[in-house]
């Protein structure tokens, strides 16, 4: 059996997965640079190769590269610190088998490679994405990161995909992604919302219409399917979208062709047709309200955005985010979340998503008074910290009045209070969510969106291997 090869200047990380794959009895070999590996690639080759993206000297995406014109079979799964989406996008583009952010869970890390020691991956064209200072979109949370691989694997493609998700959390960033990463970058991204235009405009404002076709219509005038030919079209609440235009939507859909308002010659359009709603479209479909047809024709590839309480590790990212580009906006230096701030932000439910985020982030540039932005500034709808409406009962009354407590402490300066009520708060969850799984650490750890060595990690440093066992949740 072939070695697996690992690449990373991180000693540590080596370690971590020489032991890993030692105990696996995987036969394995380390390398800490590019170079390293491509003076080996001379004499011998791996059954696997993972590695990371930024070392010194050449990067793991220019090995992937490398390979994949000398070795196109051998597997690359690429590990990366920065989880970004345009390193996701090189990543899969240069024919990566699969991406691994980190801080990864080492069981996860092994069943990926196993999976890749068994499977011949198609060797992909490298088009490899330059890196940028800034990405264009920021995830960390499993989910986000699950949205990065799909926008990647779709960056060949041309299918039609349904993008759902509640208000705010960024579809159309995701549209205008999906086109980016696409062979139709070059064409037009056209973007209307079905939902903000009058029914007597929406057809004329997608089909066009011609001249005298109704009072008022002076000239032709080309819709939006005619302005997307050989580009995309982003269709923004489909799921309020009227009857009878669902029926024509369908047929430019199924053959491609349509007809201006007033028009007697059909009109081709060569169209990649990207759709979102926050709404859930089976539902609407039992109700009769949107046609079944249409719903199948759409969801081709189905991509679900997480709200942004399910994605709690990312609000600190973007909070810095939406700071740095307000401040870039008015020509003002960024402000700093303290960390007391950052937890109350962390404990808001954000009905509103990443866009409520952003607006708050504006809003706290121009009206916090001071460069550190502490709880007092922020503003009131956060500083009450209402209940998340997905949660119920007495969890959520304990959750609410812990996170005020924390709060509290913290704002008065009393660290040690906040400290205490913060471990008190972790052992509460650990528990509760090792007994909502029957004591399976792999599954409370999903659920708490950790990996299971962090949740390994937090038993043993509060202390509640002893607590567990009496309670029959000591289970792996």
């Amino acid at each position: 059996m072939k070695p697996v090869w690992i690449v990373d200047d991180d000693r540590s990380i080596r370690w971590v997965l020489e032991k890993a794959l030692s105990r696996e009895d995987i036969p394995h070999q380390t390398f800490a640079s590019v170079y390293e590996v491509l003076q080996a690639l001379a004499h011998s080759q791996p059954q696997v190769i993972v590695s990371d993206i930024r070392m010194p000297g050449e990067s793991g995406l220019v090995l992937l590269n490398k390979v994949k014109e000398r070795y196109p079979d051998i597997p690359v799964i690429i590990m990366t610190a920065y989880s970004d989406l345009d390193s996701a996008v090189a990543a899969f583009q240069g024919g990566a088998f699969e991406y691994l952010p980190k801080p990864f869970d080492v069981d996860h890390a092994l069943a990926l490679i196993r999976r890749a020691t068994v499977q011949t991956p198609a060797s992909a064209p490298s088009t490899a994405a330059a890196n940028t200072d800034t990405p264009e979109m920021l995830g960390q949370a499993p989910a986000m990161q699950e949205v990065f691989r799909a926008i990647g694997r779709l960056s060949q493609s041309i299918v039609t995909v349904l993008i759902t998700g509640e208000s705010g959390t960024g579809k159309e960033l995701v549209a205008q992604a999906l086109h980016r990463h696409s062979p139709r970058a070059a064409g037009p991204f056209i973007a209307i919302n079905t939902a903000a235009i009058p029914k007597d405009l929406l057809e004329s404002e997608l089909f066009g219409h011609e001249r005298g076709a109704f009072t008022g219509a002076q000239a032709s005038r080309r819709g939006r399917f005619e302005q997307a030919d050989g580009g995309t079209l982003f269709l923004d609440e489909i799921g309020d979208m009227p009857a009878d235009l669902q029926v024509r939507l369908l047929r430019v859909l199924s053959d491609g062709e349509y007809y201006r308002v007033g028009g007697h010659a059909p009109q081709k359009a060569s169209v990649r047709v990207i759709a979102a709603t926050h709404q859930n479209l089976e539902e609407r479909v039992q109700q009769k309200l949107f046609r079944e047809d249409l719903m199948h024709r759409l969801n081709v590839v189905r991509l679900r955005l997480p709200p942004l309480r399910e994605r709690q590790e990312d609000i600190a990212p973007l909070a810095r985010h939406f700071l740095h580009t307000s401040a870039r906006d008015l020509a003002v230096e960024a402000k700093i979340l303290t960390d007391a701030a950052l937890k109350v932000l962390q404990s808001f439910a954000f009905p509103g998503n990443v866009r409520q985020l952003g607006n708050i982030c504006n809003w706290l540039t121009v009206m916090a008074p001071g460069q550190r932005i502490e709880i007092a500034d922020l503003p009131l709808e956060l500083r009450e910290l209402p209940r998340d409406p997905g949660e119920a009962g007495s969890e959520a009354t304990w959750r609410h009045a812990l996170d005020r407590e924390l709060a509290e402490a913290l704002n008065r300066g009393e660290h040690a209070v906040g400290e205490r009520l913060a471990r008190e708060f972790e052992k509460t969850l650990i528990v509760r969510a090792l007994a909502h799984t029957g004591g399976h650490r792999m599954e409370a750890a999903k659920w708490l969106g950790w990996g299971r060595n962090t949740l390994t990690r937090k038993i043993q440093e509060l202390g509640l291997e002893q607590e567990l066992r009496k309670g029959g949740l000591h289970a792996g």
